[in-house]
């Protein structure tokens, strides 16, 4: 990742990522490089109460909509835990480079990030729902 600008993480989605990277150190040696990223992004992230988020914000199971430099138009994902992932649905694991990448940072912030494709700059353009603007407490 390049930049040094500091996410902004809830406790709870703070304190679920963090189970989910012990379990995934504990159950599998692959991917450790997906792991480190997430676990340096949390290392340097602002942690606020569920209520204290801004709209704008992605949070876990935020659908966001994020143009790549060089294309037209714009991508949607929703960020979610790699169980729920399905990249045919537009659900893409916070494991992947571009959740990972996404997780944090708000609505105008321009994010560079290396992916398998090689490094790619996204500008979030929209959070089109975010859980903890609409009252969904519990996801």
């Amino acid at each position: 990742m390049i930049g040094t600008r500091n996410i902004v993480i809830t406790q709870k989605d703070f304190e679920r990522l963090q189970e989910l990277l012990r379990s995934s150190r504990l159950s599998r040696g692959e991917g450790e490089e997906y792991l480190r990223a997430l676990t340096e992004e949390l290392d340097r992230a602002t942690i606020v109460a569920p209520e204290d988020v801004s709209a704008d914000t992605i949070t876990m199971n935020s659908t966001v909509r994020v143009a790549t430099r060089g294309s037209r138009g714009w991508q949607t994902w929703t960020i979610v835990y790699p169980d729920e992932a399905n990249m045919d649905d537009g659900r893409i694991s916070v494991l992947a480079p571009l959740g990972t990448a996404l997780l944090g940072y708000r609505v105008g912030d321009t994010v560079e990030w290396d992916v398998p494709a090689g490094r790619r700059t996204y500008r979030i353009v929209e959070v089109v729902h975010q859980p903890e603007a609409a009252g969904e407490w519990d996801r």
